[in-house]
């Protein structure tokens, strides 16, 4: 029996930064941007939009694309790492959004949860929704990858920023894409990229004294949550790369094959914190699985020979026909964490209806990946009925109508400095409110659609 994902939809903010605009500003040369990190545009948030509003749109989407009765859906699970709260789920908000315009109590019998695992949240969600299909191969789930990637202005993560949503209908005998059982692992605890509670006392952050009661706050000690994360590119980059690789030799051995399983993939889909990051680490595994190709090189040193590989016909023909594809809507958008991975799934399946290519039967590779860390190498196979669904999507259609912003409007934004949207909601959800004064709902978020 075939399980897998059976229609794809999306949501991602109607306004952008252009990436010259802000290599202009931080005085960056926009081409180490551009031409060094396959960066173009930098999608951002406008003052209405969150993660629990781009979920739901996507997951609407999905459902009126498809003509869905609530009833049909028995799972919807979110992976994300930009929660609104640390109890209550995105999921949970989903459903309240969607019973708003689809029926009060539709969503009744509906199980909803969050996983959280940096950005490979979202394929965790994924995997676990397979294998209730594959137990029950009459119910149908929706998986969400919904993120807003944010880092502090003036940071080394400042230009890789993005936001957007994927919303998948996971079904048996889907039309566009089904799963083999087989997953590979790579797994270990480190502190590469992560989003900590920092604390302070009230006497460093507020010059207070004898720890008097502040804003509801009795403890000495008040915990600051950012958005923006701890990391160190570098070291990250160092485990993205052991990960991916222990993955792949795992892979091998849980899928029982042997030699270059890549030659086999007609697509290599791998998680994006930058467009380019995907042809600069599968580097790694083209060398480990080509020594003698790799030894051929020009250059002393092990690293003038990977650096002359990279360029080699050899490579450069892999990544234009496996990975360039996932690379354009990235480049467009910038990093959404959990949903980079469909994003470039959609991004290639876009690219290949329109180019008119038949990848019937064809095998795509996943490589996924998520601080802290964890990567995960699986399989899927397109199905007959790809393009007809795919062409329900307009993804580069959507790019085409987003609206660049200047970098005063990007900042005042960044800070929640702005009051208004620049774009105002038409035909989405939106955050309306949070209560701020009935001291039983202090901090709920309230939605409207419009």
């Amino acid at each position: 029996m075939k399980v897998g994902i059976d229609s794809i939809a999306f949501d991602i903010p109607k306004i952008y930064l252009p990436i010259t605009t802000l290599a202009e500003n931080r005085n960056i040369e926009a081409d180490k941007l551009i031409k060094g990190l396959g960066l173009h545009k930098m999608s951002f948030l406008d003052v209405h939009q969150d993660v629990v509003t781009m979920a739901s749109n996507a997951a609407l989407k999905l459902i009126q694309q498809e003509n869905l009765n609530p009833a049909e859906i028995n799972r919807i699970y979110v992976g994300t790492e930009s929660g609104v709260d640390s109890s209550k789920p995105v999921a949970s908000y989903v459903i309240s959004n969607l019973e708003s315009v689809l029926g009060e109590r539709s969503f009744k019998n509906c199980d909803v949860v969050d996983l959280t695992f940096a950005c490979i949240g979202a394929v965790d969600a994924l995997q676990n929704c397979l294998d209730y299909i594959r137990a029950n191969p009459s119910k149908k789930a929706i998986v969400i990858a919904s993120d807003n990637a944010k880092y502090d202005l003036n940071s080394t993560g400042e230009y890789t920023q993005g936001a957007g949503s994927i919303a998948m209908l996971v079904t048996a005998n889907p039309r566009i894409l089904s799963f083999s059982n087989d997953v590979g692992v790579g797994t270990e605890g480190v502190f590469d990229f992560f989003k900590p509670r920092r604390n302070f006392t009230k006497a460093e952050a507020l010059q207070l004294e004898n720890n008097p009661e502040w804003n509801g706050v009795l403890e000495n000690d008040i915990n600051l949550y950012k958005e923006q994360p701890v990391f160190d590119g570098q070291y990250s980059n160092q485990c993205y790369i052991s990960r991916i690789t222990e993955a792949y030799e795992h892979f091998k051995t849980e899928s029982h094959q042997h030699g270059k399983l890549y030659e086999k993939w007609a697509s290599i889909l791998m998680h994006l914190p930058y467009c380019f990051q995907g042809r600069r680490t599968f580097i790694e595994i083209f060398a480990k699985e080509n020594p003698e190709l790799l030894e051929a090189q020009d250059g002393e040193t092990l690293k003038d020979k990977m650096r002359a590989l990279t360029k080699s016909p050899e490579y450069t023909n892999l990544v234009n026909e496996t990975i360039f594809p996932s690379e354009i809507a990235s480049g467009q958008i910038g990093n959404i964490y959990t949903g980079s991975i469909f994003l470039g799934l959609l991004s290639t399946l876009c690219h290949h209806l329109k180019e008119d290519t038949n990848l019937t039967n064809i095998t795509f590779g996943f490589i996924a990946y998520g601080s802290g860390s964890k990567s995960k190498v699986f399989e899927g196979i397109v199905n007959e009925h790809w393009q007809k669904q795919i062409e329900k999507v307009k993804l580069f259609e959507a790019l085409a109508t987003c609206k660049p912003i200047d970098f005063s409007t990007y900042e005042k934004l960044h800070k929640k400095e702005l009051k208004q949207a620049v774009v105002a909601p038409k035909n989405e959800f939106y955050l309306d409110k949070i209560e701020k004064e009935n001291p039983v709902l202090v901090g709920a978020r309230y939605y409207k659609f419009a």
